[in-house]
């Protein structure tokens, strides 16, 4: 059960690897401070910051953002800290609040890696401040707690550090508001706030189902990474035949740019025409993500909402019908028949009118989806999108890359982007076992070349949204056996090297992998990232493993392991290609390793849950149309990209 903080109460933390969240509305910016047994910051190598965003045990974002993740592994923080500070800060000098008063109250969170929360916290009371210590985690009798500190500073940053005991507090409170600024400048300007008249409104003259309400959306999802509470269809604001407002509170939209020419309103009783980019980011390319999300949301809802009408009126007909068999004088004449009747009939107008309901929100989701789609860029796109003909190599990262589609049975022509942040938070477990999705005439050799497949249409539309040189990738093919799926990246000559065989090649990868991992590692906890060797590479890493764990002995799962919980942080990543029953041997040993990776199926599964109103999304694997050389296209142009140095 969540801890629910107030200012100065404290809670034991049963995990040491932690993730800490904060969520207020606004771009601020997210720090950490160490400080030792007597509260003092040591140096300025003791702060993480947008500047320096890693600790040893620490990482926290680059950016002012209004959701922030930081990670924690306090098993790695140096013994002479007893201290671990969050720090939350307004960006200054960028036009945007200056002060926390103007803000809705910050929350923050702190939850174990399976997303479920440990204790939270509502910072409430502030004012002028413009910077706020939110958290502090803090050693006692060799164990950690967290407590609830909500101490804020009407000086900023400076103020803050200074009293934390840094003796450089305002040198570096400088440094960290200008590493924010040049962030925020390389955006596109915040798009200007909708008025009321403009608000995206979706009317209908439909009346909603009645019924209960879907639960709740919970801390976390595993398919929705941004959950946010959403309008409920079926709530009391949409029975009066009305204007329905589907704008979530949590997914604040602002007006995108004009279209040209102007979007005609809407007729009374119809529904607004959709927008594509209609939703609050600093630019196109985070407005759309952030409507992909939204669209999300409003379909889980939705159904959600649809389902629970549909059991609250299942439940209702079963009281009925077991009131009228209780009632003795049911027996007589047709008095049970026609109260058994009556009570079918409610329950068939319920159901009727939820799903009126809700084919009415899919229908405007669908238009919505039509309109989204072609306008998503290059990363966002499916392979079957124009954009990809006319490809070019990015100059800069893209935010998030489409890993496949999800729908529900409701409406499986519906399909919302799967949409992950990058760079990569977790591998990638492409399962070449069996699963619900899975035809039963398929053979093994079958789904292993199918999984081999989607590993390689994966690692394609990741080596094509890096910049030239940004991405490399490996391959362990021990038995040599996914020669035929390889041969698209083979043949373009984008592999940092042949695939690996044999016992031999496993091992000289996973040694050059975890050499990578602990250099990078040093360098960051040292401060010295320009005494790295010159021939090291710092490019983002991907390790793909097909038919794993054929070919590995202990020694080389162990290895995997140490790369899947600490190559992420310093850019190495693994797709592993397997499946779970063929690990079995290994027993537990390869448990951790499993939970650590996303679970993706070369064919279409329900497989994804979604804790936030309990649905099972079917995910679809992003291939390429059958018959289509896109791929090889592509791959090709990365290839020439990276000869020429990204002309």
């Amino acid at each position: 059960m969540t801890a629910e903080l107030v200012r100065g109460q404290n809670h034991p933390l049963p995990e040491t690897r932690l993730e800490i969240r904060v969520s207020i509305g606004k771009p601020i910016v997210a720090g950490v401070t160490l400080s030792d047994e007597q509260g003092k910051v040591r140096g300025t190598d003791w702060v993480a910051h947008p500047g320096s965003p890693t600790l040893p045990g620490l990482e926290v974002p680059r950016q002012a953002a209004a959701d922030h993740r930081l990670a924690v592994d306090l098993d790695a923080v140096p013994e002479a800290v007893h201290r671990v500070n969050v720090l939350l800060a307004l960006p200054v000098g960028v036009g945007g609040p200056v002060s926390f008063g103007s803000l809705a109250a910050p929350f923050v969170a702190v939850t174990a890696l399976d997303g479920s929360e440990v204790a939270s916290y509502t910072i409430t009371d502030l004012d002028a401040e413009s910077a706020v210590v939110a958290l502090e985690l803090y050693r006692r009798q060799d164990a950690w707690k967290v407590r609830a500190v909500g101490q804020g500073y009407a000086g900023g940053l400076a103020d803050m550090l200074t009293d934390q005991g840094l003796p450089q507090a305002r040198e570096l409170a400088g440094s960290i508001n200008e590493a924010v600024a040049q962030g925020l400048a390389r955006s596109v300007a915040a798009p200007p706030p909708r008025s009321a008249d403009e608000a995206r409104v979706r009317t209908t003259g439909q009346t909603a189902a009645p019924g209960p309400a879907a639960p709740a959306p919970g801390p976390d999802s595993a398919a929705s990474p941004q959950p946010a509470p959403a309008h409920q269809p079926g709530d009391a604001s949409a029975t009066t035949g009305g204007p329905v407002n589907y704008t979530h509170p949590g997914r604040q939209t602002s007006a995108p740019p004009p279209p040209s020419p102007a979007a005609a309103p809407a007729e009374p009783g119809k529904a607004a025409q959709p927008v594509a980019g209609d939703a609050t980011g600093w630019s196109m390319e985070e407005r759309l993500y952030n409507q992909v999300w939204g669209m999300f949301e409003d379909l889980a809802r939705s159904t959600a909402a649809y389902r629970s009408a549909v059991d609250f009126a299942e439940s209702r007909m079963e009281q009925e019908l077991d009131k009228v068999l209780s009632d003795p004088r049911s027996r007589i004449g047709n008095t049970g028949d026609v109260a058994r009747e009556a009570a079918r009939a409610k329950h068939g107008l319920l159901v009727d009118r939820a799903r009126a309901a809700l084919d009415r929100d899919l229908g405007q989701l669908a238009a919505e989806s039509e309109v989204v789609e072609p306008a998503l860029p290059l990363a966002f796109a499916g392979w079957d999108s124009p954009v990809w003909h006319a490809y070019r190599t990015p100059m800069e990262i893209p935010m998030a890359l489409r890993l496949g589609d999800l729908h529900l049975p409701e409406r499986p022509d519906l399909h919302i982007p799967l949409l992950v942040r990058l760079p990569l938070e977790r591998g990638l477990w492409i399962d070449s076992g069996r699963s619900s999705g899975t035809d039963s005439l398929a053979d093994t050799d079958q789904l292993r070349r199918l999984a081999m497949d989607s590993a390689v249409a994966h690692a394609a539309r990741l080596l094509a949204v890096y910049p030239a040189g940004e991405f490399t990738v490996h391959v362990i093919d021990a038995a040599g056996s996914a020669a035929g799926a390889l041969s698209p990246l083979v043949a373009a000559g984008v592999l940092d090297g042949a695939p690996a065989a044999g016992a031999a090649g496993v091992s000289a990868v996973l040694a050059k992998l975890t050499q990578r991992v602990d250099l990078v590692q040093m360098a960051v906890r040292a401060g010295a990232a320009d005494a790295l060797p010159p021939d090291l590479d710092t490019a983002e890493q991907l390790l793909i493993v097909n038919d794993f764990p054929h070919g590995f002995d202990d020694r080389a799962v162990t290895q995997l392991r140490y790369l899947a919980d600490e190559g992420p942080a310093v850019g190495v990543h693994l797709m592993l290609v397997a499946d779970r029953e063929d690990a079995a041997e290994y027993g537990p040993l390869l448990d951790p390793l499993w939970r650590a990776l996303m679970r993706l199926t070369p064919v279409a599964d329900d497989h994804l849950a979604d804790p936030w109103v309990g649905h099972a999304w079917t995910y679809e694997p992003p291939m390429a149309p059958p018959g289509s050389r896109v791929l090889e296209q592509v791959l090709n142009q990365v290839a020439h990209a990276r000869r020429t140095g990204g002309r």
